[in-house]
């Protein structure tokens, strides 16, 4: 039993931060992936030169092509053109499904057992392209998305209170984007419902800051979208199916009736294992909750008709 391996394809901002993070976890030896010929082969150099301080021992491996990454265990998809400012995700659609098809068509041809992780935007729509092209079955595809809108969440929420990060534990559902579902009945601090320790109109002030996150980094960069915590997101994931963890963590997953939803890629809490996404964790729902479910799948399944596959 050599070390796992770990294949990031894309050596941008967010494929470089989870390639350096789950290096530096010892997750395994880490491929990156990049069209970009000397892109990842000096990041990954310069990843590896940082492993004596970190002290780790995982290879990190630049490359322009995929004969590398062969039999990874773990596949990371983070390619694609990001979004820039006044820049819709479905604006994202047709570029990235390009380079999605492109992508997925080689990582099966050389690891046809590998799990495959999307973070690729518009999230729920790539996630269900890989899903179709990999012809994989459906534990084997899951997307990254409601561990970073919960991390904001989160955040915002430890902000306002005032309290530590990890006392918070909640669950966001729907497509990745405005129409997100944070739910703040299922969030507690320490255990203590939310909404004994907020006011209603500070929750909902926190839940439109969450569903707007990545859209408040983008007018802040200018220049590109968030990466730190998505890059820590992807690598969450990642450890929680190489540990077999059995972590519950909010990811886009395939559906067949869950929800009562089928046949889209939606965010939904998960039970992460060795397999991939070993379970779908159903919640009971009230009304309110049930109609923003349905207007987030509504606009998920029109991205995805727009992929015309």
């Amino acid at each position: 039993m050599g070390r796992k391996k770990i294949s990031v394809i894309g050596a941008g901002n967010v494929g470089a931060t989870v390639a350096n993070k789950v290096a530096e976890m010892e997750l395994g030896d880490v491929v990156m992936v990049d069209i970009i010929d000397g892109l990842p082969q000096g990041k990954g150099l310069d990843m590896f030169e940082s492993a004596p301080i970190g002290g780790f021992d995982s290879a990190i491996l630049g490359t322009t092509g995929y004969e590398e990454t062969r039999d990874s265990d773990v596949v990371v998809v983070t390619s694609g053109v990001p979004r820039k400012p006044g820049m819709s995700r479905e604006d994202l659609l047709e570029t990235n499904k390009r380079i999605i098809d492109s992508v997925v068509a080689q990582v099966v041809a050389n690891s046809p057992n590998t799990i495959l992780l999307m973070v690729a935007n518009p999230l729920d729509t790539m996630t269900y392209l890989a899903l179709k092209r990999s012809g994989f079955p459906k534990k084997r595809v899951v997307g990254m998305a409601g561990i970073l809108d919960t991390a904001r969440f989160k955040t915002f929420i430890a902000m306002e209170l005032n309290v530590s990060v990890e006392d918070i534990q909640t669950i966001i559902l729907g497509g990745h984007g405005d129409q997100m579902v944070p739910l703040p009945r299922f969030t507690t601090v320490s255990g203590i419902p939310l909404l004994q320790l907020l006011p209603a109109d500070a929750v909902d002030r926190l839940v439109d800051r969450t569903r707007k996150g990545g859209g408040e980094i983008v007018s802040l960069l200018k220049t590109g979208s968030a990466f730190y915590a998505p890059g820590a997101a992807a690598a969450q994931m990642v450890e929680a199916i190489l540990k077999d963890k059995k972590r519950i963590l909010p990811c886009c997953a395939y559906l067949e009736g869950e929800y009562d939803l089928s046949d889209i890629c939606f965010g939904v809490p998960v039970k992460l294992g060795t397999d991939g996404m070993e379970e779908v964790i159903q919640v009971e729902l009230n009304a309110a909750e049930k109609e923003l479910v349905s207007k987030s799948a509504e606009a998920v399944r029109s991205s995805i008709e727009a992929l015309k596959l």
